[in-house]
């Protein structure tokens, strides 16, 4: 009886710990914007898009490009460090900005920090259950160690999707707006890849150290979300 309660309580902790920041930072960056703020239900539908449908079909795409390329690499910590830099940085910011292209977000589209916005929300409920899969494992470390680990991970992994995603959601944004090519998205997908690889990269290179390449990406999430909700702030006031 009293391990079943232990097990549900750590359950509650974990979810909440895995979703609350996520959605703290959405609820942030959607009230970034001064005039004509975002509605609800577009918000909401990003957020749920890039928590379930996002995250299942990265995976999928990640098992198959990681299945593809192992044949012809030896060295299996260098296949790893492929996936991780490369392949998990372009399936997942393929696959969190699609919410943009549903109906509901996409006639919301009208000024251009809307796509900022659908974009870093998407990326965050990408965020929430990537914390849940991750939280999970921390979990068996016991619970000093899982706050400290999902705490990080809350700000620097929370932060580098939503930043990340925001791009494309910018790119498509411009897109909708001026009635261009959908190609001109592309310059703003492989930003998004980039800043993703790069903070990734942070995290997995050992020759600069564990501690520094933490302190470095968590500095890094830090500065890009910064720059993205001035980019909104900016924008937002030209048109207001």
């Amino acid at each position: 009886m009293i391990c079943s309660v232990v097990n549900l309580l750590e359950t509650i902790i974990l979810f909440v710990m895995a979703f609350l920041p996520p959605i703290i930072y959405a609820i942030w960056i959607r009230n970034t914007e001064k005039y004509n703020r975002e509605r609800w239900w577009p918000i909401i539908f990003c957020f749920i898009w890039g928590a379930t449908i996002a995250v299942i079909a990265a995976i999928i795409l990640e098992l198959i490009l990681h299945i593809s390329i192992a044949p012809s690499i030896e060295d299996q910590n260098i296949t790893d460090l492929i996936t991780v830099i490369i392949i998990a940085p372009f399936a997942e910011e393929l696959t969190k900005p699609l919410a943009l292209r549903f109906k509901l977000v996409k006639k919301e589209l009208d000024e251009l920090e809307d796509g900022l916005i659908y974009g870093a929300v998407a990326g965050l409920g990408f965020s929430a259950t990537e914390n849940l899969l991750y939280g999970s494992t921390f979990m068996t470390y016991g619970l000093l160690f899982f706050f400290f680990l999902i705490m990080l991970r809350s700000f620097g992994g929370c932060l580098l999707h939503a930043s990340a995603t925001a791009w494309t959601g910018y790119g498509y944004g411009k897109a909708i707006m001026k009635r261009t090519p959908f190609i001109r998205v592309i310059p703003y997908f492989l930003l998004a890849i980039l800043v993703h690889a790069f903070y990734n990269s942070l995290l997995s290179f050992e020759t600069i150290g564990v501690i520094i390449g933490l302190f470095a990406a968590l500095t890094f999430a830090g500065i890009t979300i910064i720059i993205v909700r001035k980019k909104i702030k900016t924008l937002d006031e030209s048109s207001g």
